[in-house]
C-alpha cells in the first residue's frame, strides 16, 4: 500500500517568472467601483460637487481616487468611506439578511463634474 507510506521530498520543478496578462489599460482600478449610487441624496449632494458610489470591500481610498480620475478624468478633492453593516429583514414571514454595501464620498474640485445618467 504505497499510499500510506512516507515518501521522500523529490526534487522540485523550477519557479517558472509569472508573465503579467495584456488587459485593460485602467489596470484593476476599475474595479474598485461598481456603480454609482443614484438616490434623492445622492442627487443633491451631486449639485454641490459630492458624488457617490458604490465601491468594492477591499478597496481604500487611494484606490478609488484613481479609479475615479482613470474612468472619469477628473481629479478628486476629497475621498470619504462609509461602511453600511447587513441588515435583518422580515419579509413574507420569513427572515432574513439583506447585505450592506460600502459607498466612497467623492468630493471634486469646483468646475468639475461627473455625468452619471
Amino acid at each position: 500500500m504505497a499510499i500510506f507510506k512516507k515518501t521522500t521530498k523529490e526534487a522540485k520543478a523550477p519557479k517558472v517568472a509569472k508573465v503579467k496578462k495584456e488587459g485593460s489599460p485602467l489596470g484593476e482600478r476599475v474595479n474598485a467601483i461598481v456603480r454609482p449610487h443614484i438616490t434623492e441624496k445622492a442627487a443633491i449632494l451631486a449639485e454641490k460637487g459630492t458624488y457617490v458610489f458604490e465601491v468594492a470591500q477591499n478597496t481604500n481610498k487611494i484606490e478609488i481616487a484613481k479609479a475615479i480620475q482613470a474612468l472619469y478624468n477628473v481629479t478628486p478633492a476629497r475621498v470619504n468611506i462609509i461602511n453600511l453593516p447587513d441588515t435583518r429583514v422580515f419579509v413574507r414571514n420569513r427572515k432574513g439578511v439583506k447585505s450592506g454595501l460600502r459607498k466612497a464620498l467623492v468630493t471634486l474640485k469646483k468646475g468639475d463634474k461627473i455625468e452619471i445618467l
